[in-house]
């Protein structure tokens, strides 16, 4: 019965594994602030690449806003504003790479996107939150998101100087408003449609149950283990992508 209800051609263990992957995504998620994308993206390029990047920006938005609502007062809307800024430059420049550029050399950029944002997150660097680092953390974050769906780590280096809770409230309003834009520019080119949009639905219950989760484990799960184990998955996936393509398995 479940089965006839699934998007054309996908099979109940299919679904399940897709499921399984986002509701541990969004637990990662509402533990730290950021996650879903870093842990999920290379996992859907490889297994289930009907999700990424569309779906996966389709369901990472509403989890970025129930984060940001979770801790609403938290948000620094200077912040988020700039950031937004560049956000929109860097989704405009996807948007024209995903026109242009043919599926394997997309499939090498998302892999190296992956692991830059890896990259990015162990580098230890402080960064200044000026204005120009923000726009330039938004440029980056749009290319990245909106290619990859994980769009997380510049925004991440530079504003980690912020308070655990400010940081994940507002990331949470960046997100949110950036994969509605990069939703936008991913349907103007012809990425994100009707198929897409049923699948989002379908997975959409395992988003919210992983972030509710989230919840009790927050002050229970070692946020630096969540991020050592989320950082060596995303690295491992993006390599094993790379691999693919460059033996063509």
């Amino acid at each position: 019965m479940i089965a006839s209800l699934l998007p054309e051609g996908m099979s109940l263990g299919h679904y399940a594994g897709m499921a399984a992957m986002v509701l541990v995504g969004a637990c990662l998620q509402g533990i730290g602030g950021i996650g879903f994308a870093m842990f999920s993206a290379p996992i859907a390029a490889l297994f289930y690449p009907e999700l990424a990047p569309g779906p996966l920006l389709a369901l990472g938005g509403p989890l970025a806003l129930m984060s940001a609502l979770r801790e609403f007062e938290q948000i620094d809307w200077g912040a988020a504003g700039t950031a937004l800024v560049g956000r929109v430059v860097g989704t405009l420049g996807a948007a024209v790479c995903l026109m242009l550029l043919p599926p394997a050399l997309l499939s090498v950029m998302f892999a190296l996107f992956i692991l830059a944002g890896v990259a990015l997150s162990l580098s230890g660097r402080r960064i200044e939150a000026s204005r120009g680092n923000m726009v330039g953390a938004g440029v980056a974050s749009g290319l990245m998101g909106t290619i990859t769906s994980a769009g997380a780590p510049p925004f991440a280096l530079v504003m980690q100087h912020l308070p655990p809770p400010r940081l994940r409230a507002t990331l949470g309003c960046v997100f949110f408003v950036g994969a509605s834009i990069s939703l936008a520019m991913l349907a103007s080119v012809g990425r994100f449609g009707r198929h897409e949009l049923w699948l989002s639905a379908w997975l959409l219950p395992l988003m919210v149950a992983g972030f509710a989760l989230s919840g009790p484990l927050n002050r229970r799960v070692s946020r630096r283990a969540v991020r050592g184990m989320l950082l060596g998955l995303s690295a491992f996936g993006a390599i094993a992508l790379l691999l693919r393509e460059a033996f063509g398995a």
